[in-house]
């Protein structure tokens, strides 16, 4: 792992080296706390620091507080060196971030035990930000198809919608249904349907941009937001995902199984629009799509609003 010395005086300095770098750390070394300060605000900031309480440019304790400001991921455990030992020091010390403490001139065993303290708090600290990193994603993913779920992609929606308000842009929405999915079920079963959708999505996924949002809506119903994107590009693109989905059937315990899809889309140029009108929109063009034949791509239209009324 790699640890932070920041030490003015090079003799402590080169000593907390030696040790460290026996000890099989990798070892930064830095003699103010300016340029510690630039190596943990920065990326790939080490976990392990070991300050100098007293020291030019920045102290320890001033340092200890500009890190804890910046909340920063994954979290930085901190042991302040110095010669002050009273217990006032010491307080002042952890109340600005400190998590551990070490008189001048350093014990080696003394040092070992307490990194040693700090790489378990650092191993738990870790697992608690995967723990919640995972529920984060269960909330806001299909457990089935690995997308986005309804919630979360009808987020990205709204926030895409707002975007292209404020920037005068473009961008489309889309609505894709795999046909006949009842019959896959009924012929094949349910888990053979499940291989569908999986593999539904993932080739959906495989096609859109990094920055277009695509997810589970419900059943065997996706949506799309492209933003950026004109309703032509978007037929283009929707048209050669809509190629792609049937191009090779989907392998299942029960066989190979043809899938199709059938594809509604709508566009927002500067109009007045909602989240819930441009879904509605992609519905209706969808629902054109399945009466014309399936396996197709259409438009919506503006008339069509007053036909449905």
């Amino acid at each position: 792992m790699k640890i932070l010395v920041a030490e003015d005086e090079r003799i402590s300095a080169r000593q907390l080296k030696a040790v460290l770098t026996n000890w099989g750390y990798d070892v930064v070394v830095v003699s103010d706390g300016l340029a510690a300060w630039n190596i943990l605000s920065g990326p790939d900031a080490p976990q392990l620091a070991i300050l100098d309480w007293m020291m030019p440019g920045k102290d320890g304790v001033e340092l200890c507080r500009d890190i804890r400001k910046l909340r920063q991921e994954p979290y930085t455990y901190i042991v302040l060196l110095t010669e002050k030992s009273t217990r006032q020091d010491v307080v002042e010390g952890m109340n600005a971030g400190a998590d551990d403490y070490l008189a001048k001139p350093f014990d080696a065993q003394e040092l070992e035990a307490r990194l040693r303290a700090g790489l378990c708090v650092l191993s738990l600290m870790d697992e608690v930000i995967a723990g919640r990193e995972q529920l984060r994603h269960q909330a806001t993913h299909d457990l089935l198809t690995g997308l986005t779920n309804r919630r979360a992609v009808r987020e990205s929606l709204t926030q895409e919608l707002a975007r292209a308000g404020r920037e005068q842009t473009s961008m489309a929405v889309a609505l894709i249904d795999v046909d006949h999915f009842k019959q896959v079920n009924d012929t094949y079963g349910h888990l053979a349907g499940d291989a569908v959708l999986t593999e539904v999505g993932s080739r959906m996924r495989a096609r859109v941009r990094s920055y277009d949002s695509v997810g589970r809506y419900g059943g065997e119903e996706f949506l799309i937001v492209i933003p950026r994107c004109d309703i032509h590009t978007a037929l283009d693109r929707l048209n050669s995902l809509r190629e792609f989905i049937a191009e090779s059937p989907v392998s299942s315990p029960e066989g190979p199984i043809p899938v199709t899809a059938s594809i509604g889309v709508t566009s927002y140029g500067g109009e007045l629009a909602t989240p819930d009108s441009l879904i509605q929109q992609a519905d209706i063009a969808l629902y054109r799509a399945k009466r014309n034949g399936r396996n197709r791509v259409e438009i919506f239209t503006p008339a069509e609003t007053l036909c449905s009324t």
